[in-house]
């Protein structure tokens, strides 16, 4: 999907950090200033390895001299390309749902340095190929696991530029959906809510946790907000259009792969068969190998559920 990377402002005071061509690991982040000059920004999500973080750190500083006191960074879930450029920011409350910060401990830096050596070393045939190309472009080997130092459960309100004042950003847990811990961050005063990997925009999204159910759920959360500028964590700035678009998948998604459960497919083969008619023109549509293994397991099927197999059977799809 072809848009314009970098730091764009969405609100006043509000920034959104976006790469493009938002597949994998190419994740949005975002920098909210407080409501008076001075006092520490906060900053949502970090960035898959170092060297890509202090970049934006680098765009940021050049775009507003509200980049150069981050006092605050909020890991909206798990997933390192949301979370592995923390380290740049240790002196900073970090601040995460408590199910991510538990989830982030588990996912360590070096199973993908593992996996990119595995590939490097034609250990992983086919499968190999693809973990090359998804994820060659990151250096994990610069990563440094740098966990929370704050979580919460439910809804937590913070105050960007002092305690009890200050500019309000409000996280919203909705997960477990994409992962464990997914959160939004809304800025109620600016209109502005970044929704880490709730949204997807131009490109499939992936069910490592689910219940689908709740990702409807969180998608029915965003559309009843009183925002304008919607920023994925993947993809370009979007607005309520992009939030039913993504809510409309699962709609879909589960419909249909309850109706091949329910005539006897398996769940490779409803994978298949859906990405063979898939026409919505969105990237990374190997990702259905996941999503629709997700609704299987929900129907209580017993599915595969390991990383290798995983990532066997999306590479199968997009040599497809």
């Amino acid at each position: 999907m072809t848009y314009e990377g970098g730091v764009h402002e969405v609100g006043d005071g509000v920034w959104a950090y976006l790469q493009p061509d938002g597949s994998w690991g190419w994740s949005n982040a975002g920098l909210v200033a407080p409501a008076d000059a001075g006092g520490p920004s906060l900053l949502v999500d970090t960035l898959f390895d170092v060297p890509l973080t202090q970049r934006m750190l680098d765009a940021l500083r050049g775009a507003t001299p509200a980049a150069d006191g981050i006092g605050t960074v909020v890991n909206t879930h798990a997933n390192g390309d949301h979370c592995w450029g923390n380290e740049l920011f240790a002196g900073a409350d970090i601040v995460a749902s408590a199910a991510c910060a538990e989830e982030m401990a588990e996912l360590a830096p070096d199973r993908l340095v593992a996996m990119k050596d595995a590939a490097a070393g034609g250990q992983l045939g086919a499968l190999g190929e693809y973990v090359a190309r998804i994820f060659g472009p990151f250096d994990f080997a610069s990563v440094h696991l740098t966990l929370p130092t704050r979580t919460f459960t439910g809804t937590l309100e913070l105050h960007v530029g002092g305690n009890g004042g200050g500019r309000v950003v409000r996280l919203h847990e909705v997960g477990p959906a994409h992962t464990r811990g997914d959160v939004l961050a809304e800025v109620p005063d600016a209109g502005v809510v970044f929704t880490g990997d709730i949204l997807f925009v131009g490109g499939h999204p992936i069910v490592w946790a689910g219940p689908v159910a709740n990702w409807v759920a969180a998608c029915d959360r965003l559309l009843a907000m009183d925002v304008g500028a919607i920023v994925p964590g993947h993809g370009p700035v979007t607005d309520k259009d992009g939030v039913r678009a993504v809510r409309d998948y699962f709609v879909e998604l589960e419909r249909e792969a309850r109706a091949r459960y329910e005539s006897g497919m398996s769940a490779m083969d409803a994978a298949r068969d859906l990405h063979a008619s898939d026409r919505r023109g969105w990237g990374d549509s190997e990702r259905l190998a996941i999503n629709v293994a997700a609704v299987y397991r929900e129907l209580g099927a017993d599915v595969a559920s390991d990383t290798m197999t995983l990532f066997s059977n999306m590479a199968e799809l997009a040599g497809r």
